[in-house]
């Protein structure tokens, strides 16, 4: 008999459309949803589960909707929209404000390839509708994928009574395993004044483009919305306490996006926030130095995110949390309770991103209920690839030159770069005044053979090279597996396979040979 556990899923992402893979057929996939619709049918109100998931984000979705597959009894309970952080005012929508961008710097250069477009115009106010019925549309299909899966939904805000038992309201269900997904929510620093400005869950409540704009902070999300806004119109200060953003990831590519970013306006000011202040509707902000910065329509933090657990009261479960406030867990997902697991945002892994928190929560699944080997079903949270949606955009993967060096050590590390101009910006296409942007990659190898264990990207589409380069990475492909094949002309994902110097797959002879 099927375990029932509760599962707390924490990175609400977006949830994709899962294969048909690990023993799980169509017919058996099917026969397992009609036996957890038919389960979930007479819990009207309160109730026992085999499954208990408390987050209806990407992470949550993705676990309870494989639980069901497996045959489990299900239910998701969720207090906000359903699809969490991602869907709702995170990687989705950001996108399309950051093909809004891409869009705008297409129009600009457009007469370079003979359009004469005269003059248009950008109504923030049209995108911001068209956005938001997209969300909207899925958000209802979110919720139709919990329904065809089987899987109880329970609208409201979830509360610990005890180890596997939940309140939501007035109701109270328990379940035999419960896993927490709850995501995490923007960090607002405690500083005088804070009120005056908003996080990136507001700038999707903007109603119109603001003309000035303050982003502090240096993390993808800050990067991101500062190139979005610039290009759309706004006059935008990006606010950064260090001396570059992206402070984690490889520096050849966050120099090359800073430059780049300044060359299309952005300002980047180094300091810290004492404080806001506001007059007439327009701010004023005050930094550690005394210098201070006036005029703001809109002042913006992306500072991080915090876990959204205080309304859990995961005392009464008996779930550990760490200083930062995050779930403590161990490499199977396991919480300090018995039965009680979590996953995504909420445990703070370091990859706290949309499609980590669904292979965690399959993963989750298919040991739980899918009777997989728990060796099998470990996630691993290295060599994850990861896309900052930037302009221009960075794709990353695996070990950085510096910390190459720190773990095999300067003899076993070989770096290989390319610097390239994007077709689309060669120097006959470009308009007066444009600057010629630039596409970096760098490959990070370890070893005689050269293993790639780094990759990484910046420039135009590299957003979209990544993903099936990873697969290599992820499979152990060396410097000469790239090599080995034939490039595809002429594409940007050609430079990656003719990086010099060539690397055989084969002994060469010592000696030339004479035919």
């Amino acid at each position: 008999m099927l375990l029932a556990r509760v599962l707390l899923a924490a990175a609400p992402a977006l949830a994709y459309g899962w294969a048909l893979g690990g023993g799980i057929n169509a017919r058996s996939l099917q026969s397992a949803r009609g036996v957890a619709r038919s389960a979930s049918l007479d819990m009207a109100e309160g109730g026992h589960f085999e499954y208990l998931v408390i987050g209806g984000g990407s992470g949550g979705m993705a676990s309870a909707r494989r639980a069901a597959a497996h045959g489990a009894k299900v239910a998701v309970i969720e207090r906000e929209r359903l699809g969490g952080t991602c869907v709702n005012v995170g990687c989705v929508p950001k996108k399309v404000m950051f093909m809004a961008g891409s869009m705008m710097q297409m129009l600009h250069q457009a007469s370079g390839y003979g359009y004469q477009l005269g003059e248009f115009e950008f109504k923030w106010e049209d995108l911001k509708a068209k956005r938001d019925a997209y969300v909207k549309r899925l958000n209802g299909i979110y919720e139709n994928n919990l329904g065809n899966s089987g899987v109880e939904y329970i609208s409201g805000d979830a509360k610990f009574t005890g180890a596997k038992e939940v309140t939501v309201g007035d109701t109270t269900y328990t379940a035999d395993t419960v896993l927490i997904a709850v995501g995490g929510t923007p960090s607002v620093p405690s500083v005088p004044g804070a009120e005056h400005a908003i996080t990136s869950d507001g700038f999707f409540e903007l109603e119109e483009l603001p003309g000035k704009v303050a982003v502090i902070g240096s993390g993808y999300i800050a990067v991101e919305l500062a190139g979005i806004l610039k290009l759309l119109g706004s006059e935008v200060d990006l606010i950064i306490r260090g001396e570059r953003p992206l402070k984690t990831m490889e520096s050849s590519v966050t120099e090359m996006l800073v430059s780049e970013m300044k060359e299309e306006g952005v300002n980047f000011v180094q300091g810290e926030i004492a404080s806001i202040s506001e007059d007439g509707g327009k701010k004023t902000l005050s930094l550690k130095d005394e210098t201070t910065m006036e005029g703001y329509d809109t002042v913006l933090f992306a500072i991080g995110r915090t876990p959204v657990t205080g309304s859990l009261d995961l005392g009464a479960a008996g779930v550990d949390v760490g200083k930062s406030g995050h779930i403590v867990v161990d490499d199977r997902s396991r919480t300090s309770a018995d039965g009680v697991y979590a996953v995504g945002d909420v445990i703070g892994s370091g990859a706290d991103l949309t499609p980590t928190a669904i292979a965690a929560g399959r993963l989750l699944s298919d040991r739980l209920f899918g009777g997989v080997p728990e060796e099998q079903t470990i996630m691993d949270y290295n060599m994850v690839p990861t896309v900052v949606f930037s302009h221009p955009p960075l794709a990353v993967m695996g070990l950085t030159e510096e910390q190459a060096l720190d773990k095999y050590g300067a003899d076993d590390v070989t770096i290989h770069k390319t610097t390239f101009v994007n077709m689309q910006y060669s120097r006959e296409f470009l308009v007066e005044g444009m600057f010629q942007p630039k596409t970096f990659a760098k490959l990070v190898c370890v070893g005689p053979e050269q293993k790639v264990v780094g990759l990484h990207m910046i420039g135009l589409a590299v957003d979209e090279i990544l993903q099936g380069f990873s697969v290599a990475i992820k499979m152990g492909a060396t410097k000469a597996d790239f090599d080995s094949v034939v490039a595809i002309h002429p594409t940007s994902s050609e430079e990656l396979v003719t990086i010099a110097p060539w690397q055989a797959k084969y002994k060469l002879a010592p000696e030339p040979v004479t035919a």
